[in-house]
């Protein structure tokens, strides 16, 4: 057994096994220590880093509802801004249309009043003519058949019928 022993102490390998075993022994707490401080503040970085990520998820999530919030708002938005310019423009079509139906009807009746006062004007002037003429045919017949005594008998017989067309004036 000794044999053993000597050649336990005279094996390099033992050795080397028992400086490791002494160095982690002597150094393996501060170590530990160390590595795992490293290991904390590298877990804890990345704990960080994941709760600074979820923030910016959760903030990315609300810009996003609030996006499609302002889109669907502005979409019914246009829609009505469409709806009541077609509305609009029915309304300014139809008073167009009115008015210019107004329009035609003024100047139609416009038309037919001068038409109507042209018609009037016709009608006077072929009556004086007529009147005009029936007077120089009457005194032209009446100055180549009549006698100075016919004359003298129409003269008194129109100053005795003044007294009686005056008379039921002066009744009055």
């Amino acid at each position: 057994m000794e044999h053993h022993s000597e050649s336990l102490i005279s094996d390099p390998r033992a050795w080397v096994g028992a400086a490791f075993i002494v160095f982690f022994l002597l150094f393996g707490a501060k170590l530990w220590k160390v590595l795992a401080k490293t290991l904390d503040a590298r877990g804890l970085a990345v704990r960080l880093e994941l709760d600074e990520a979820a923030r910016l998820r959760r903030e990315g999530e609300a810009m996003l509802r609030d996006a499609e919030t302002r889109r669907t708002a502005a979409i019914a938005e246009a829609k009505q801004m469409l709806e009541t310019a077609r509305t609009e423009a029915a309304r300014v079509a139809e008073a167009a249309r009115a008015e210019a139906e107004a329009t035609a009807s003024r100047r139609e009746r416009m038309a037919l009043d001068r038409i109507a006062a042209a018609e009037k004007a016709a009608v006077d002037e072929v009556r004086t003519r007529a009147a005009d003429l029936a007077t120089t045919a009457a005194a032209g017949i009446l100055a180549s058949t009549m006698t100075d005594s016919d004359n003298a008998r129409l003269i008194d017989s129109g100053v005795q019928g003044i007294g009686a067309a005056l008379a039921p004036r002066r009744a009055a």
